[in-house]
């Protein structure tokens, strides 16, 4: 049974997302805020943590950190927050996807669903090392890129970027991220660096790179790789 774990001090949601959640046959753990999500988070080792970030004790983000320092498990953010930074925030923290409410449940059970299906697929590394979509195939240990029976010719800041998006599929990457880890934390800030620099990345390996299939922007906040 998949566990997950519950952090949210509004007593009629929390209600609503356990009833939801038993009824398809999720085991359910409930905390009211940080303390008990971080002492339950241990105790219960759950397979997925929807957290809101609104807590009485404590920041969300602080949770992220501190279930990064020991654990990957799956964090689905859920806050009435919108401002992207919040988000941008929370992201970089380590969560793996941001939900903002109000939400159906359909659409949270499929990310639900999509966050621990990733956790199963790649355990605990990049340790897929060839990297297969319709259009193209990243090979990481060679660090080669074929696209229709043809070798891609990349720049290394090209597969940089690459590289770090087809290890993470389906998560989204913040720009931030993006450009720290690429460029350093100096150009931090300069996110028209990626978008010059992910618009060659289309021009080179999507099929129709205006309506990308694999390497999809999420607009004010970063980008994120599909298989």
């Amino acid at each position: 049974m998949t566990r997950v774990l519950v952090v949210e001090n509004d007593p009629q949601l929390v209600r609503a997302l356990v009833i939801n959640l038993q009824a398809r046959h999720y085991g359910v753990d409930a905390a009211p805020d940080g303390t008990t999500a971080l002492r339950l988070a241990a105790a219960r080792q759950p397979d997925a943590v929807l957290l809101d970030l609104g807590l009485p004790d404590m920041d969300g983000v602080d949770i992220i950190k501190a279930l990064r320092d020991w654990s990957r498990v799956p964090i689905l953010v859920l806050s009435a927050r919108q401002a992207s930074d919040e988000k941008v925030a929370a992201l970089d923290a380590g969560a793996d996807d941001y939900i903002t409410k109000p939400f159906s449940i359909d659409e949270l059970l499929a990310r639900l669903r999509a966050a621990v299906r990733r956790t199963d697929e790649t355990p605990h590394a990049p340790e897929r090392m060839l990297v297969e979509t319709t259009d193209f195939s990243v090979d990481l240990i060679a660090k080669k890129v074929v696209r229709n029976g043809h070798d891609v010719r990349l720049t290394p800041t090209e597969w940089h970027l690459l590289e770090i998006l087809v290890t993470s599929p389906g998560r989204l990457i913040t720009q931030k991220h993006l450009l720290q880890e690429v460029w350093g934390v100096s150009q931090s800030s300069k996110t028209d660096y990626l978008r010059v620099y992910m618009a060659q990345l289309r021009r080179k390996l999507e099929t129709d790179p205006s309506h990308p299939r694999h390497l999809i922007t999420e607009p004010g906040m970063g980008y994120r790789f599909e298989g």
